[in-house]
């Protein structure tokens, strides 16, 4: 006879505290097993067998695991499709209802559609969907009157952790199940060190003054990819930026916003521009000189520092991200899609809603007031955040010799270029 049981399905909430779907279901009243799947969907496309993504995910399902089995129960880990791994588990127990947190991008939704008796809860964010709207009820799509709103209607409510730990003696008692290996699965141990969980409330109070600057070790949080995957609450790091750290807290309303902007407007997250107009444009789709940015060969040296940080470590500065960005659409007018797919393919912390939103933005596509007649000066911006090349010698050490290249494009001849082929596009676009 098969055990009576709920699932709680782990997605982007790697963590046994503070948690919200996982609080609803321990308070359910029937045992809990919690689960996890290494969709072969999405690994599948994976083009790297060493992709960090993969071990960071691991490391944190064994630290799940190590946990639930001091208290006698254990995560079910499956590996293959979704729909493989629910007939499983129904097999296996007799599954009442499946407990999960939302997941707002377009593949997660056609997904959630075929998981029977499933219920979802707000997690990832402090407000989603349909919670910050105007007065007329649309959706925000400026950053600046959104972010007003959020301010205004945040409170201790919404920053109050979810206290799961009181609650988990719901848990379903069984004996460890093993974990498939990650060479099971055509993955490799990296061995990378991972930033800490834990952030510094004078990291958070000296954002504003630090953040700028790349060769700061410690002048960002590196939390993005623990909000990634969840192995660190929302909640949390908005509680302790509420009231200290202005700047930090627009960063994770940031978070909230394009998360917002991908559920009402998924058409962002499949390829097209959040304006129409910029769908226009006549993109060189030049393959030497995107291959030449990738490998961070531009000749302008905070591009090339910032594309071999990505290259070499899995995270690249956020100030970083917004010039090689640039320089890839407005300078080489190379199509901004390929090197959203690059971010995507390389980051740690990559995350659909806030990759595509970083890119349209800095291409002048996204959710701007009059973003699209600016083009960030490389040169202007290493002098400015830069100034004394410690990042940049730190990634290009071969700058001051023969082998740095010349730059592959004069900054006011591709300006011209991109302000010509914009206005082109953008005005004959209608905005």
């Amino acid at each position: 006879m098969k055990n009576t049981v709920h699932l709680f399905w782990f997605r982007r909430d790697l963590r046994l505290r503070d948690n919200a779907g996982l609080y609803h279901a321990l308070r359910s009243g029937v045992p809990v097993v919690p689960v996890f799947i290494f969709d072969r969907n999405i690994l599948d496309r994976l083009e790297d067998g060493s992709d960090a993504r993969v071990e960071f995910i691991y490391a944190a399902l064994e630290d799940m695991q190590r946990t639930l089995a001091d208290m006698g129960s254990t995560l079910d880990v499956f590996y293959g499709r979704p729909e493989d791994a629910f007939r499983h588990w129904r097999h296996r127990y007799d599954v009442q209802a499946v407990f999960a947190n939302h997941d707002y991008e377009p593949y997660a939704r056609e997904r959630d559609k075929g998981v029977e008796g499933l219920r979802t809860y707000k997690d990832q964010v402090i407000f989603d969907r349909e919670e910050v709207l105007k007065d007329d009820g649309r959706p925000y799509t400026v950053f600046t009157p959104y972010s007003k709103r959020w301010k205004a209607l945040v409170n201790d409510f919404y920053l109050k952790p979810y206290p799961c730990e009181k609650y988990w003696g719901g848990f379903f008692r069984q004996a460890a199940l093993p974990l498939p290996s990650l060479g099971s699965m055509g993955f490799s141990a990296t061995g990378r060190p991972w930033p800490p969980r834990i952030l510094s409330r004078s990291l958070v109070e000296r954002y504003g003054e630090t953040r700028d600057f790349p060769a700061l070790e410690n002048g960002t949080s590196h939390m993005g990819v623990h909000l990634r995957f969840g192995t660190v609450s929302i909640r949390l790091l908005a509680g302790m930026a509420l009231g200290r750290g202005e700047v930090y807290l627009n960063e994770l309303i940031w978070r909230d916003f394009y998360q917002m902007i991908l559920w009402h407007f998924p058409h962002v997250g499949r390829g097209k521009a959040f304006h129409p107009a910029y769908d226009h444009i006549r993109w060189r789709y030049s393959e030497p000189d995107f291959q030449r940015w990738c490998e961070g060969r531009t000749g302008y040296p905070l591009v090339d520092a910032g594309m071999r940080q990505l290259n070499q470590t899995g995270y690249m500065h956020n100030r970083v991200r917004m010039v090689t960005a640039s320089f890839l659409a407005k300078h080489l007018l190379i199509d901004w899609r390929w090197g959203e797919a690059y971010f995507a393919a390389k980051l740690l912390d990559f995350d659909l809603a806030a990759n595509n939103g970083g890119w349209q933005w800095a291409v002048g596509s996204g959710n701007d007031a009059a973003p699209w007649f600016r083009v960030f000066n490389p040169t202007l911006q290493a002098k400015k955040f830069d100034k004394d090349l410690m990042y940049i010698r730190r990634w290009v050490p071969e700058l001051d010799s023969l082998d740095y290249p010349a730059p592959m494009v004069d900054h006011e001849v591709a300006r011209r270029r991109c302000l010509d082929e914009y206005t082109r596009a953008v005005k004959g676009g209608g905005m």
